[in-house]
């Protein structure tokens, strides 16, 4: 179970610094109004991820006492997706682009609530939380429902520490991207092996 504990998390982290709209949106909030609103912005992002945990934990541990051949296609259906995801990142460039020219000053309250529904509404969150968290479940035959939220409030503690850490030096990290444009294309080939790792952790 520790082992696998510790892919989760490795897995999770490598996934959560890999350039995309929440990291990004954090970055581009903190820059132009400040670290705070990054926080409150990275609260909101985190809190989204308790409803996919959710709908995940619930809909997928329902399935697991029905069939457990139905569980498997989904595990065979979540490595495959993760492999499209690999395709995906391989087909786009390279480049992080951080623009903040555009961005509004919001109350705190207002950014807290769009960081959560930019979570929530996101259909793509469910569905990679759905090909993910399956695969890491220690013992199907246990209380499922528990262990979904156990990897879902660890991957929530791993992604509000790395999203916080990016809206305190969100100044220092913009700046060193420009002067490193080439870091862009490292995470775009450390997500391709992730999602391709896990995808073949998942089905064998």
């Amino acid at each position: 179970m520790t082992e696998l504990l510790i892919t989760f998390l490795t897995a999770s982290v490598l996934l959560t610094i890999s350039p995309g709209p929440d990291i990004i949106y954090v970055l581009v909030q903190s820059m132009a109004n400040g670290k705070k609103a990054g926080i409150i912005t990275t609260l909101g992002l985190v809190s989204g991820i308790l409803i996919h945990t959710s709908l995940v934990a619930f809909g997928v541990s329902a399935i697991i006492k029905r069939s457990e051949d139905v569980f498997l296609a989904i595990k065979v259906f979540g490595a495959f997706y993760l492999f499209f995801l690999a395709y995906k990142v391989w087909k786009s460039g390279g480049e992080i682009s951080v623009e903040t020219g555009k961005t509004l000053r919001r109350a705190n309250w207002a950014l807290f609530r769009q960081g959560f529904i930019m979570n929530v509404l996101n259909p793509k969150v469910t569905i990679f939380f759905l090909a993910f968290f399956p695969g890491f479940l220690w013992d199907p035959n246990a209380d499922t429902v528990y262990q979904f939220y156990f990897l879902g409030f660890l991957f929530m503690l791993q992604a509000f520490l790395i999203f916080g850490t990016v809206a305190l030096l969100a100044g220092k990290i913009s700046s060193w991207l420009k002067y490193h444009p080439g870091f862009g294309v490292i995470l775009k080939w450390t997500q391709i092996i992730v999602f391709i790792g896990i995808g073949i952790f998942i089905l064998i």
